[in-house]
Order: C-alpha cells, then sequence, then structure tokens
C-alpha cells in the first residue's frame, strides 16, 4: 500500500467516530466516499453500524419517562466513558 492510499483510507477508530454524522448525512461527499469504502472492507464496522442503527430504533421507542434514575444514570456515566475515550484517541 502505497503511503499516499494509506493516508487516504481510514482506521476504525476514525470510522466509529464520524459513524453519527454518517447516520444524520452531515459528511462531506468525500468523507462519505471514504467511510463506505471502509465499511465495504470492513465486517466489524459495518457490524458496529447496524449496532447503532437497531439502538436508534429501540431508543426512539422508549418513554424517557419510563426510565428509572438508576437505568438514567447508568446510560449517561456509559456514555461518558465512551466520550472520553473518543476524546483520548
Amino acid at each position: 500500500m502505497t503511503m499516499l492510499r494509506f493516508r487516504r483510507s481510514l482506521a476504525c477508530r476514525q470510522v466509529v467516530a464520524l459513524l453519527t454524522d454518517y447516520l444524520e448525512d452531515a459528511l462531506s461527499k468525500g468523507e462519505r466516499n471514504r467511510l463506505e469504502r471502509h465499511l465495504a472492507g470492513c465486517p466489524h464496522c459495518r457490524e458496529y453500524l447496524e449496532q447503532l442503527r437497531v439502538t436508534i430504533r429501540a431508543a426512539g421507542e422508549i418513554d424517557a419517562d419510563e426510565i428509572d434514575d438508576e437505568t438514567a444514570n447508568e446510560l449517561v456515566a456509559m456514555y461518558r466513558r465512551w466520550r472520553a475515550d473518543i476524546d483520548a484517541g
């Protein structure tokens, strides 16, 4: 692989950071193409993307009033840990 091609390709960590924007159609055409090229060759990232889609659909069916405080606190803590990992990345 040439150095130029290496710089144009995305690492899985970069894909994970871009998937929310991808799902919200907020990527430039170039970013979207790079991400989709990666997804085409990476079953792990495709699986992660599908997990995100399932989670979003399921979350859309939950009434916030039905979530108890303990579960809400656990979800917030999990998100903060995930976000810290991404920011440290």
